[in-house]
């Protein structure tokens, strides 16, 4: 049985803990109302961009003189998962979902014979693909001195693993992130960013309605020419900023569950402190009272 010291100290030592969870709690809802509203403000451009490039890119004919981030490489072969997670934990299983997604998609590449490499962005997702694929890491990405995401360092990371796929170090590139539904949800998604998958062409599809004639100036392979990297560079953009909202939601909910869980430790235990002091207290009347009647 602990002394009523000892349990003294467990409860400081419990309420200094909850005032620390508290006090992360209110710091990750302060910064998931900024994280939340990039979030929204960036999903439906990077929506409607990926739209109109697989929609273009149903309307041209592949061929030697087509882009190569529509054409692929001919092959199939070799993936590349792009892992993007935070550089921080203390949120719950946000990290941990991204990693699981991204790895039942790698089981799913090596099931079919593929051959699976991994681009990590941010740290948290590192040691697991570095245990169960150690020589499967060909680059990182460090994230920790941001402190936002910008779109400089979305261009940055599309740009490297661009310059790879040109240079044949892979044939697909996937996107792992966890998309941002609210502070309860945040849904590991895994995308194919590179080479960019064609719509579904109107004319091939009975229940689709009747597309619009559009016209291109200049024509649809220059303007895929022009949109494709950048669409690379959005669709990572907008894996960072629902990243951050998530991490933020994640943690937020983690930290209000870890202050909760104080405080009912601290109740039971002042319930044992309470009822240990009583005991004592009656133990010393007990010793006074048979004192007195010995004399």
């Amino acid at each position: 049985m602990a002394s009523l010291k000892s349990l003294k100290m467990r409860i400081g030592s419990v309420k200094s803990t909850q005032k620390i969870t508290k006090a992360m709690k209110m710091v990750a809802a302060a910064k998931l109302r900024r994280a939340q509203a990039n979030a929204e403000a960036g999903r439906p451009y990077a929506t409607r961009l990926a739209a109109v490039v697989a929609s273009l890119a149903s309307r041209v004919s592949v061929g030697p003189h087509s882009p190569k981030l529509i054409a692929g490489t001919g092959s199939d072969q070799t993936h590349l998962i792009v892992l993007a997670t935070g550089d921080r934990g203390l949120a719950g299983a946000f990290n941990t979902n991204i990693v699981r997604a991204a790895r039942r998609k790698a089981e799913q590449l090596e099931a079919a014979g593929k051959t699976v490499l991994f681009y990590i962005v941010g740290r948290k997702g590192r040691p697991v693909i570095q245990r169960f694929y150690p020589s499967a890491i060909i680059a990182q990405h460090d994230t920790s001195a941001m402190k936002a995401p910008g779109y400089t360092d979305a261009q940055a990371i599309a740009e490297d693993i661009s310059q790879r796929y040109f240079a044949g170090q892979f044939d697909v590139a996937h996107l792992a992130y966890a998309n941002f539904r609210s502070t309860l949800l945040q849904e590991p998604t895994v995308d194919q960013i590179i080479p960019v998958v064609p719509a579904v062409n109107p004319a091939n599809d009975k229940n689709a309605a009747p597309a619009a004639a559009t016209e291109y100036e200049p024509d649809e392979e220059a303007i895929l020419a022009a949109l494709l990297p950048r669409n690379v560079a959005i669709q990572v953009y907008r894996a960072l900023l629902e990243n951050q909202a998530g991490f933020y939601g994640s943690q937020m909910t983690a930290m209000d569950n870890a202050t909760r869980n104080a405080g009912d430790m601290i109740k039971k235990l002042a319930i044992i402190y309470n009822r240990q002091r009583q005991a004592a207290i009656t133990t010393e009347l007990v010793e006074i009272i048979s004192g007195a009647e010995a004399l």
